[in-house]
């Protein structure tokens, strides 16, 4: 597998990849990434934000928009974009749909999933290849994508040598993670200087399938010296070489708002 093919089996596992009471980001809250692969060091970009969105129900519901992109010289050699929209309850925090899309230059994806939490049912629907339709019993606990689930991490009060379980969606599969605290790092970037908690996601309760069972390890670096405990990094490491995605700019939040808690400072 060639760098630039890594670099987009990278950008599609932060793409498509929340144990939630609360929502992950707030209305107006938005995170940028620079993506590094090897010597591609622009190799591509990761950019989320959370809006407020609205449905026919009563209760108010935000959505969070995560898009990647390859870049520069990468982008050259193998243009990749992609899109996930989370739509979740503003109250609870429970994913309501999850909706994936991705555009390479000879390939295009388009894929629902949507819950019956009553029945612990899910829906996923491939919109461009319907012979892909699945509905699957979800396991215990609230399902996210992975990077959103990475990014809930910074309201928990975890400390090295301790774990908490997350449920991950992975398209038509919801993967049983248990998040380790690995250790605490000091960690430097554009933004500054940060006291970091190495978080480390791994799968304890299942046999390992797709990228765990290769061997595939994800960590996330949360600021620990900041008030908003801010998901600085995000790294994949394969057997032959690591990616990274490391945090460039933050918007805050557009308001508080009683019913989205903060994080814990």
């Amino acid at each position: 597998m060639t760098r630039i093919r890594l670099t987009y089996f990278l950008l599609l596992v932060f793409a498509f990849n929340p144990l939630v009471a609360q929502p992950v980001l707030r209305s107006g809250e938005a995170l940028n990434y620079s993506v590094g692969w090897s010597l591609f060091s622009n190799a591509g970009e990761i950019k989320i934000f959370t809006e407020s969105s609205t449905l026919e129900s009563d209760s108010p519901h935000l959505l969070t928009v995560t898009t990647t992109a390859t870049r520069g010289l990468a982008r050259a050699l193998f243009a990749f974009d992609a899109r996930a929209e989370a739509l979740v309850d503003a109250r609870t925090g429970q994913l309501h749909s999850h909706l994936e899309t991705s555009t390479t230059s000879n390939k295009k994806t388009r894929n629902r999933t949507t819950f019956d939490y009553a029945a612990r049912r899910a829906f996923y629907r491939d919109e461009v290849n319907p012979v892909k339709n699945l509905d699957y019993i979800l396991p215990v606990g609230e399902p996210l994508d992975l990077i959103l689930c990475l990014i809930n991490t910074r309201t928990w009060d975890l400390k090295p040598g301790e774990h908490r379980d997350a449920l991950v969606l992975f398209q038509e599969e919801a993967y049983e993670l248990t998040i380790h605290a690995v250790r605490y790092e000091s960690l430097s970037t554009t933004l500054g200087t940060f006291n970091t908690l190495v978080l480390e996601p791994r799968m304890e309760k299942t046999p390992p399938k797709g990228m765990f069972k290769r061997g595939t390890a994800v960590r996330v670096w949360i600021a620990q010296n900041d008030p908003r405990r801010l998901p600085v990094r995000f790294e994949v490491e394969f057997k032959f070489g690591s990616g990274v995605a490391t945090l460039t700019s933050y918007q805050p939040p557009s308001a508080p708002t009683s019913d989205a808690p903060h994080p814990r400072p």
